[in-house]
């Protein structure tokens, strides 16, 4: 078994490494902008599988990219070469949610549907410009990409067509109808989907959707997906939506081995139904839980730093109570 304390944390901060070495269980990581918050999962994954803790092939990490993932995989290749680690690391699964999704429907669909195919829909477009016809609503072209919008915004956020009118009353959302004509497109489109004849066209929050319901549904698919995979690691935290959230659940059952990573100041997609409620209750799902704050800036010069921490400090809430203050690393700079 390869010695790990040297190669895998050479290099390191010191909170990085505390990151690294975290025993297998739930990890969080509350990383601010430029504290190398990548290079620490990485780490942490080639520490986990060449520890003998984990085997490579039951790695699944979750990335919010496939840029991100592709970078996710090269790392660690590049990782296990220089350290002499071994070079199965380099085949951690590293995927978006919907590419994992999407990966595992396509093998369990047959067992928890049947017969009826699917077939993916790159844009829901033109879909949902047919569910406001069939409404009689004259949509333009903006108003077809606001309701689609909308749609994914319900979905994500596990709200069905009946009660849409009332959640998004509740969240204050800026609509482009009245909120019981933009439900009656939602079901709509979700009819439409339903094409009867013999294939269902799933949008790319469908894959989600079907997938936990698979694994919570049926307990055969639930056994065999969490014997392949029994370790995870998600970046972004911060920037998932409940969909997510259910499907990652769903991955773990009541297992704990997940590593997260995010900064509930650096959330930027909640139009989309994103949440930093999930990274912020981390340590209330998971009492025994390992958190490891990265506050070391290596990317900005201290003046930098200085505004950016002028700007965490207004926040207000239970944001606030995750604030991180950052510390910048490099030779000062220019006055921004």
């Amino acid at each position: 078994m390869p010695t790990l304390a040297d190669p895998l944390t050479a290099g390191l901060d010191d909170e990085q490494r505390e990151a690294v070495l975290a025993p297998r269980g739930p990890v969080c990581v509350l990383a601010g902008a430029g504290t190398g918050k990548t290079r620490t999962i990485t780490h942490r994954i080639a520490q986990l599988v060449a520890g003998g803790h984990v085997a490579a092939n039951q790695v699944l990490a979750v990335t919010f990219t496939q840029r991100a993932a592709g970078e996710m995989r090269s790392r660690l290749r590049a990782l296990a070469a220089a350290a002499g680690t071994d070079a199965a690391v380099g085949s951690v699964s590293a995927l978006t949610f919907h590419a994992a999704a999407h990966r595992q429907l396509r093998y369990f669909w047959p067992r928890v549907v049947g017969d009826t195919g699917w077939q993916l829909l790159d844009s829901k477009f033109a879909v949902v410009a047919r569910a406001a016809s069939r409404t009689r609503i004259n949509a333009s072209t903006d108003d077809v990409r606001d309701l689609a919008g909308e749609i994914e915004w319900a979905k994500a956020s596990l709200i069905g067509p009946e009660e849409y009118p009332a959640a998004v009353a509740a969240a204050g959302r800026d609509i482009p109808l009245d909120a019981a004509r933009v439900a009656g497109v939602y079901a709509a489109y979700e009819a439409l989907k339903a094409r009867g004849d013999h294939v269902t066209l799933l949008d790319f929050d469908d894959l989600l959707l079907h997938t936990a319901a698979a694994i919570e549904n049926d307990p055969a698919v639930a056994e065999e997906f969490r014997d392949r995979y029994r370790c995870f690691v998600v970046d972004e935290y911060q920037d998932v939506t409940p969909l997510q959230q259910r499907v990652l659940a769903a991955w773990l059952g009541d297992r704990d081995d997940l590593t997260v990573v995010g900064d509930a100041n650096q959330t930027i997609y909640s139009f989309t139904g994103a949440s930093p409620r999930f990274l912020l209750d981390f340590s209330r799902r998971f009492p025994d839980a390992t958190v490891v704050r990265l506050e070391r800036d290596y990317r900005s010069t201290p003046q930098v730093v200085s505004l950016a921490n002028q700007v965490i400090a207004a926040a207000r809430g239970r944001v606030a109570g995750s604030k991180l203050h950052l510390i910048g690393q490099r030779p000062p700079g220019p006055v921004p």
